[in-house]
């Protein structure tokens, strides 16, 4: 699905990001995932759609903008995004603050899976 300009890609994505597995008000982001390069919902999306496994982004990679606001389109990087305290610093909508569980699922964190 397009959104915003951004190709974004999942199981039945909306027009902000939500998916299939996450559908709250506040799950409007879209990850890029570092192994192709290609926006997905959530890590279950990729896990669905994907013909490969997951690749974490490395901390010397957290200028890449790889986080899609779905409500105003703007594209955090991964540093912006992990000290954004669960806000787009573009135009303030709030994110799920649950999806910090995750992270180490997208981002090398020093956490394990």
């Amino acid at each position: 699905m397009n959104i915003k300009g951004k190709q974004v890609a999942g199981v039945d994505v909306d027009e902000e990001t939500r998916c299939a597995h996450y559908h709250t008000e506040r799950d409007i982001i879209a990850i890029k995932f570092k192994c192709c390069q290609t926006f997905y919902s959530c890590y279950e999306c990729h896990e669905a759609l994907a013909d490969h496994p997951a690749a974490v982004w490395r901390k010397e990679e957290f200028d890449q903008r790889a986080i899609l606001c779905g409500a105003c389109g703007y594209t955090l990087t991964i540093r912006e995004y992990l000290a954004c305290g669960a806000e787009c610093p573009n135009c303030h909508a709030p994110f799920n603050p649950g999806c910090a569980r995750h992270y180490p699922l997208y981002f090398e964190t020093g956490c394990s899976k």
